[in-house]
């Protein structure tokens, strides 16, 4: 595999791919994008003495441009039907190779790549952070809190376990609770908790929780979200598990997302055009009028449900602790960034509307990941205290 991945580089510098070695090349970046980097790497070393070898990013970043090189600027929109066909191996190249460039030389050098100039101040990631509301209207920072019992509440144990995750404790023996808990993570933070009923739900930054101290003697398990969380819901198929989701931007729209056991993701920020719902797992049903397959996600917008094909990986890949660019638009990727590092973000002259492709670690400084995207050659950053500045 890695032979063919050399030879179809080597074509790709000739200017001698055909569409379907094109083809190909794009499916390898993707399932062998390791092998696609080394490969590269190999063809650096082979072109180059040792003493001649990139000594910094910016002159990796040019040896990159020159095995990619074509004569008009690379696009970095990605998709397979985008013309001509060396622009597309180009993008596809630029973006894969972009984490090899990267991390190699923070390896060789033992630190990252920065521009000081317009990184002058850097921003940690995000990490788990969140406020839990008891039912009697106090508040515990469970960022702050030390791991073991927090608080009994009405016959329920709530424990902060030492993996950080909240989970609940319930005494049989004692009457069912009433009340409701929330757990709001904030722009910056994500958190996990294992609900009464065993169900785990992962939330993402800027995004809360509402839900009962117990579903005992409910006929439904009913659960309030705003902003993003991944649930695996404990199966029960005498109490559906409902999730009500209400999103500003689509009009003050309600969602309601009913299930008896599974795998599911729920986007539903303020400041996203839907919310979109994909189901890894199990089945899913949707104000009582559109019934989800595994791998299908709907986009709920205008009072109207869209089903397209799911990129599950795509979706949860903040649960999993990266940020994963599948054809996005940077105004997209921005508000991302924005919610995980809690930065206010600024544009600056005409912003690109190319998209992009690419997977980074959300546990890297700011600067690592707009250095990434930097290498597409389409935009530039500066970092000002809080604030990113975008620019052409």
């Amino acid at each position: 595999m890695k032979e063919r991945i050399k030879h179809l580089l080597e074509q790709f510098e000739e200017g001698t791919l055909s569409r379907e070695e094109t083809d190909m090349l794009w499916e390898l970046t993707g399932a062998e994008a390791s092998a696609v980097e080394e490969g590269i790497l190999e063809m650096m070393e082979l072109q180059a003495p040792a003493e001649q070898q990139p000594s910094d990013d910016q002159d990796w970043a040019a040896v990159l441009n020159r095995i990619v090189s074509v004569d008009q600027p690379l696009p970095v929109k990605m998709a397979p039907s985008f013309t001509p066909l060396r622009w597309v191996a180009a993008a596809v190249i630029l973006i894969t190779f972009g984490l090899g460039v990267y991390f190699y030389s923070a390896v060789r050098e033992g630190r990252p790549g920065s521009n000081p100039e317009r990184y002058a101040t850097d921003v940690p990631p995000g990490g788990n952070k969140a406020i839990l509301k008891l039912a009697d209207g106090s508040e515990i920072s469970l960022t702050d809190a030390e791991n073991g019992a927090l608080v009994k509440q009405a016959g329920i144990n709530i424990v902060k376990a030492a993996d950080g995750q909240l989970v609940y404790h319930i005494n049989p023996s004692k009457t069912s609770p009433e009340g409701y808990n929330t757990i709001t993570t904030p722009r910056g933070g994500q958190y996990q908790v294992n609900l009464p009923d065993g169900t785990k739900v992962w939330l993402n930054a800027a995004s809360s929780l509402k839900f009962p101290l117990s579903f005992t003697d409910q006929k439904t398990r009913m659960v309030e979200l705003s902003g993003e969380a991944y649930f695996e819901v404990t199966k029960n198929k005498h109490q559906p598990f409902k999730v009500i989701s209400t999103s500003a931007s689509i009009g003050g729209r309600t969602q309601v997302l009913e299930v008896l056991g599974t795998h599911f993701n729920v986007n539903a920020y303020a400041d996203e055009e839907s919310i979109r719902t994909t189901l890894l797992e199990g089945s899913v049903r949707l104000n009582h009028q559109l019934t989800l397959k595994p791998g299908e996600q709907s986009i709920f917008a205008h009072d109207h449900f869209h089903v397209v094909p799911a990129d599950t990986e795509e979706t949860i890949a903040w649960k999993n602790g990266y940020f994963m660019f599948a054809n996005e638009d940077l105004q997209h990727i921005m508000r991302k960034i924005s919610r995980w590092y809690d930065l206010e973000i600024i544009y600056q002259g005409k912003i690109t509307d190319n998209t992009f492709i690419g997977t980074v670690s959300r546990f890297k400084e700011v600067s690592e990941v707009l250095n990434i995207l930097e290498l597409t050659k389409t935009v530039h950053f500066k970092i000002e205290g809080r604030k990113i500045i975008v620019m052409p």
